[in-house]
C-alpha cells in the first residue's frame, strides 16, 4: 500500500464518489468526484498532501457553488416542447359536424374529436376552421 502513488488514491476516491453518483443521481457527488480528479492531477504534478486537499476542497466547493444553482434552475423550468393535451391547445381544427355549445365534431391532428364552443351563442358549420382553446377530458373547446 505504501508504494501506491497519491494520485492513484485520488483516482480511486473519484471512482468511489462516481459510483454512488450513478446510483443516486445526486450531482453533488459528481462535483466531489471532479474535485478528487483535480487532487489527482495536483498529486501527479508533485504537489504536497496539503496542496492536494486544498485543491480538492476548492474545486469541489466551487463546482457546488456555481454548477448546482444552474442545475436546480434547469430542473425547475418547464420543458419547451409541449406534449399531450398541451400540444393541442392553440392548434387549428376543421369542423366535421356542426359545433355549438352542446357539442359537435372536429378534425384535430388527423383525428375526430368531440367539441363544443367557448361562446355559448357561437355556432360553427362543417368545413369551417376553428382554434382549440382548451381540452376538457375528450372534448375540445373551440372558438
Amino acid at each position: 500500500m505504501a508504494d501506491i502513488d497519491a494520485w492513484v488514491w485520488w483516482l480511486i476516491g473519484a471512482a468511489a464518489l462516481g459510483i454512488p453518483l450513478v446510483i443516486t443521481a445526486m450531482p453533488e457527488l459528481g462535483m466531489l468526484s471532479v474535485g478528487a480528479v483535480a487532487g489527482a492531477v495536483t498529486a501527479g504534478l508533485g504537489g504536497g498532501a496539503v496542496l492536494q486537499v486544498v485543491v480538492f476542497a476548492v474545486v469541489s466547493c466551487a463546482l457546488i457553488a456555481v454548477v448546482r444553482p444552474i442545475a436546480v434552475r434547469q430542473r425547475a423550468e418547464k420543458p419547451v416542447l409541449a406534449t399531450g393535451i398541451d400540444a393541442l391547445k392553440g392548434k387549428q381544427a376543421v369542423v366535421v359536424e356542426r359545433v355549438d355549445a352542446s357539442g359537435g365534431r372536429i378534425k384535430l391532428g388527423g383525428e375526430i374529436w368531440s367539441a363544443r364552443t367557448l361562446d355559448e351563442a357561437a355556432v360553427y358549420e362543417p368545413g369551417r376552421q376553428v382554434d382549440v382553446v382548451e381540452i376538457e377530458g375528450a372534448t375540445a373547446i373551440v372558438m
